[in-house]
């Protein structure tokens, strides 16, 4: 474990070689060539939910309280060879999602298209070799279209610098239009800058910096608990209560790496590409130890056997796999363009860690089993106790993350315009409060007590395991062995180290 521990430490570093860098809720565009769809040739320059502009009450004339969305040094190139005559506009189109119909039409009822059509033209409604727009009817003057077109001889045409005030609150799409089939291998460089009124983080974030700060301080009077009765019991914390609080600590770091990334991206309009790598990396070291935790203790370790022998071998390489997964998905989703699109793309990198989710499910319950069936054979009644409450809040947690689940894909596969961004924050923080939840149910059942040794394995006759690596099955005594071990533990009770019966009939009188 401490050698898996070892690598997670420096995969942070290694990141920075792997992952681009990019500005926060700055859309940069560096060559990104235009593709054909449909009639039109296309590149996607981003969508993000905006708030509106808050109202300016006292006549303040500077930017603070104001949304836009800012072109800044917007550049179209062509080759040189293409360069020997003037062409149609390249256009920007940006537009609110419910205004998406405004963009495009069809002649007669025929197939819709971005670009202007002949038959279009001929109609009056547009301009053949540009895009097709119609006014909203919802918000006046938009959706915003305009461009540039190159000059016979030129190579570059820039869109001249331009801030577009957001005075509805609403999710945001734009696109760089062309309808040329002769400017081959057109590029577009330069940046948009998108601003809500608060700061730069995207709509859909916004609410995440708040959450954070909460989840911060429910980490620390977590911890105060935790750490007080740790400080207090020292002398009988067991090895499991060590794991615990090392999921506390990477629980406090991860909260706190979070809202700190969260609040320089706000105040900057760049993210602190450093920060988030950290805070997505002790978030996944967290869940993995969690899981690997819930694991180990389901399995008996620390409480009816000391090691978890050959397994450990599998439970180390179960780890380190749903660690590598997660580390993957987390840098995708976090370290990269930012856009409020969910993307296709990032579907591929959920399955493998639902795959894994399911497996450590399978094995925890599988092992929660055989140990509530020795539990109750020995009649180890204060263990079997703890172990019954413990598999109830597993069982709970594990059927509201179904549900939830269940929910989340409901909730995408409906919004497939992300019109429902406003609340999309939620799915994130949800799954943080259940493993929250279900952290704060751990330390109340183990917590660090002058009773703690009561929990722990005792080194007796009576907590042997098959030595079966790959079953949890109790090892049959014969009956005459059985007999005499019986009647040698009625007459002379063993004792641990620290003076504590470990037979457990004794334990509910000491309670």
């Amino acid at each position: 474990m401490l050698k898996l521990l070892n690598s997670f430490f420096f995969l942070p570093l290694l990141c920075f070689c792997f992952v681009s860098i990019s500005e926060a809720s700055v859309h940069e565009y560096n060559g990104v060539k235009f593709a054909s769809k449909g009639n039109a040739f296309v590149v996607h320059g981003g969508s993000e939910g905006i708030y509106s502009s808050l109202a300016d009450t006292q006549n303040v004339t500077s930017t603070i309280g104001d949304s836009y969305i800012r072109f800044e040094k917007v550049t179209f190139r062509r080759p040189k060879e293409s360069a020997n005559v003037s062409t149609k506009p390249i256009q920007a189109v940006l537009f609110e999602v419910e205004d998406r119909e405004t963009i495009g039409g069809s002649a007669y009822g025929g197939q819709r298209a971005v670009c202007c059509t002949a038959d279009l033209a001929k109609l009056g409604v547009c301009l053949e070799g540009e895009v097709i727009y119609r006014p909203s009817t919802v918000t006046p003057n938009w959706p915003k279209v305009f461009g540039v077109a190159f000059k016979e001889d030129d190579e570059v045409a820039t869109l001249r610098y331009r801030s577009i005030k957001v005075t509805k609150t609403g999710m945001y799409n734009l696109y760089f239009i062309h309808c040329d089939a002769n400017l081959k291998d057109l590029t577009v460089e330069g940046k948009t800058v998108w601003k809500n009124p608060t700061g730069y983080l995207p709509g859909r974030m916004a609410p995440l910096m708040n959450f954070y700060m909460f989840m911060s301080l429910a980490f620390v009077i977590l911890g105060i608990f935790w750490f007080s009765q740790y400080a207090r019991f020292w002398r009988d914390v067991l090895p499991l209560q060590n794991c615990i609080t090392l999921v506390i600590t990477l629980g406090m770091l991860e909260m706190a790496l979070w809202y700190f990334d969260y609040a320089e991206f706000n105040e900057n309009g760049i993210r602190p590409v450093g920060i988030t790598v950290w805070a997505v990396t002790f978030g996944t070291i967290k869940r993995t130890v969690s899981r690997v935790i819930i694991l180990m203790v389901s399995m008996g370790y620390g409480v009816v056997r000391p090691t978890l022998g050959g397994l450990t071998s599998k439970v180390i390489m179960l780890g380190a796999t749903f660690f590598s997964a997660s580390e993957v998905l987390e840098l995708v989703e976090n370290v990269g363009a930012v856009s409020d699109h969910w993307g296709k793309a990032r579907l591929f990198l959920v399955l493998p860690i639902a795959i894994l989710d399911a497996f450590f499910i399978l094995w925890i319950f599988t092992s929660l089993s055989a140990t509530l069936n020795k539990l109750q054979a020995k009649r180890m009644m204060v263990k079997l106790d703890i172990y019954r409450k413990f598999t109830n809040a597993l069982a709970v947690a594990v059927i509201v993350s179904v549900g939830w689940t269940c929910y989340e894909i409901y909730f995408k596969s409906n919004d497939v315009y992300n019109e429902q961004w406003q609340n999309a924050w939620i799915i994130p923080a949800f799954w943080q409060v259940l493993s929250f939840s279900m952290l704060c149910v751990i330390c109340v059942l183990w917590a660090p007590s002058q009773n703690s040794t009561r929990y722990a394995h005792s080194d007796d006759g009576n907590e042997d395991f098959d030595k079966d690596e790959t079953n949890l099955t109790l090892i049959k005594p014969s009956p005459t062995a059985s007999k005499d071990f019986r009647s040698a533990t009625e007459a002379r009770p063993l004792q641990g180290s620290n003076g504590a019966s470990n037979d457990d009939l004794e334990e509910d009188k000491t309670e």
